[in-house]
């Protein structure tokens, strides 16, 4: 437990009982830990002192939140290599989690200045607009808006169920579209009110915010997406060598 008399602060020693739990498999991965009030009537401290051992908790990544249902254990973050160009799905698919996807949009749109130049269409050109909620698991994992050049692919929104299937696998298997490789860029920022309701955690936590063109093998740019991942369930790993 807990000693007042120490000169580590008491929010600590309350992170670091959690962490211990959390280790030693009391607290298993999705489990909800006791609420604030439970613990603060526990340990004989106030509220705001666990709810500062929480805070730290939660900008490590350990434990997550589900407004209006409490404060979870994390699973692992999901790793995903920068050297080699894959799908949400199959990088899901690699760790033994089962992926999947909640559509938000799927509609035609027509190319903004800045989406013609990425995709190297006419702005107003035809695009396909594809905004889904990325999971792992069933958890929220991503929020990610593809753009797709509509002449390359007619029909890819309304002959296509996104909530199972693979857009790279359509891509490939009904359009013969082979997708070689991605400029991709990586910025750390604050989620939103919208985007912590839709990836379940709380306002302003910290997300990457993630922007990808990707190409064909002729260097035809075919998609570009913008993505908000959840910066305390997922990490991006490369491998960087001195030329």
């Amino acid at each position: 437990m807990i000693n007042p008399q120490l000169a580590k602060p008491l929010y600590e020693q309350i992170k670091l009982y959690l962490l211990t739990r959390i280790e030693q498999g009391e607290y298993l991965p999705d489990t909800r830990l006791p609420s604030e009030r439970d613990l603060a009537e526990q340990f004989g401290v106030s509220r705001l002192t666990v709810k500062k051992a929480i805070s730290d908790l939660l900008q490590s990544g350990q434990v997550y939140v589900q407004i209006g249902k409490g404060t979870y254990v994390s699973r692992a973050k999901i790793d995903q290599s920068l050297d080699s160009l894959t799908s949400f799905s199959e990088d899901i698919g690699k760790r033994q989690q089962r992926p999947g996807s909640r559509v938000l949009e799927a509609r035609e749109i027509q190319a903004s200045v800045e989406e013609a130049r990425h995709l190297r269409v006419a702005p107003g050109a035809l695009l396909y607009l594809l905004r889904r909620v990325r999971l792992a698991d069933d958890k929220p994992m991503a929020i990610e808006s593809c753009r797709i050049v509509a002449a390359l692919c007619p029909g890819l929104l309304s002959e296509h169920d996104y909530e199972r299937e693979s857009l790279y696998q359509v891509l490939r298997g009904e359009y013969g579209i082979r997708l070689a490789y991605a400029e991709q860029s990586i910025e750390a920022r604050l989620a939103g009110t919208d985007e912590a309701a839709l990836l379940q955690m709380e306002a302003r936590a910290p997300i990457l915010d993630i922007s990808r063109v990707t190409y064909t093998d002729t260097n035809q740019p075919v998609e570009y997406t913008l993505s908000a991942y959840c910066g305390a369930r997922y990490k991006f790993q490369a491998i960087l060598r001195r030329v």
